[in-house]
């Protein structure tokens, strides 16, 4: 592997503290005593006390938690489902054809899904809250599941299904013990992203969520619009620092799955 030169990591640390300095300011000053972010005055946790003594803010957590969790799984679901579905179409045009949707939707800007989903769901007569949101979230979160899933199958040795099925395997077992152990790692990679997207979207489910319900994004948004308070820097810290465990937990369950493939290799 080569090294790299002097001006490549010049380059990366400008890039990573051009994306993270905004974000560790908002974290500093959530600690702040002072009503603004212009000085800092002492250290205080009030504002990450203020957060947790909030019913409302708590009962909004725990609907962001759900709908992230209920969305990943899912869209896991579904899309683990959809891209072994688009590997196995033989016709080599529709399989392009059905991949190019796919990615459609995952270029596509939010505003256009969740205005799109806003009339869908009017014209059906689906009354927006928990069910609109989560539904909206599944169906942004498929495409990136099959994104995910879908080159683990296409670097799958189709000699292991072959040899299963001569060895009086049924297409059952094969599933289980063959093609989703072996596309686990992808598996994985799907459910963590979708899990992050969720938590993090914001465009989409500002469209679909009504009156009653809202998410974490929203109602960080509905604050910063009533004016400063550091009350919305200690919510961005706390989703911040979820959204860390997350992706270390997605890193420590890919590099032990990994490791124990290579064992039983």
């Amino acid at each position: 592997m080569n090294k790299l030169s002097a001006s490549a990591k010049v380059y990366l640390a400008i890039v990573f503290i051009v994306l993270y300095a905004p974000i560790f300011y908002l974290i500093f000053y959530s600690f702040n005593s002072g009503g603004s972010m212009n000085n800092f005055e002492s250290f205080t946790l009030e504002h990450y006390k203020a957060v947790f003594e909030d019913s409302r803010l708590l009962v909004i957590l725990i609907n962001t938690v759900i709908v992230a969790l209920l969305s990943a799984l899912i869209s896991t679901i579904i899309g683990t489902l959809g891209a072994i579905g688009i590997v196995t179409v033989k016709d080599a045009k529709m399989r392009n054809t059905l991949l190019s949707l796919n990615n459609v939707l995952i270029v596509s800007p939010d505003v256009i899904i969740g205005a799109s989903f806003l009339i869908l769901f009017t014209m059906v007569g689906i009354k927006l809250g928990f069910a609109s949101v989560l539904l909206a979230h599944v169906a942004f979160s498929v495409p990136i599941v099959v994104l995910m899933v879908l080159p683990k199958l296409l670097e799958m040795n189709t000699s292991l299904i072959d040899a299963a099925l001569d060895l009086g395997a049924t297409k059952k077992d094969v599933m289980m013990r063959v093609i989703l152990p072996y596309i686990q790692p992808g598996i994985f990679a799907g459910f963590f992203l979708a899990l992050t997207y969720s938590l993090d979207d914001f465009a989409v489910t500002f469209f679909v969520t009504g009156n009653g319900f809202s998410t974490l994004s929203v109602e960080i948004y509905s604050m910063a619009r009533a004016g400063i308070s550091l009350t919305v820097n200690a919510i961005s810290g706390l989703v911040f620092f979820v959204t860390v465990i997350v992706v270390v937990g997605y890193y420590f369950i890919t590099s032990r799955t990994s490791k124990r493939t290579e064992g039983q290799q």
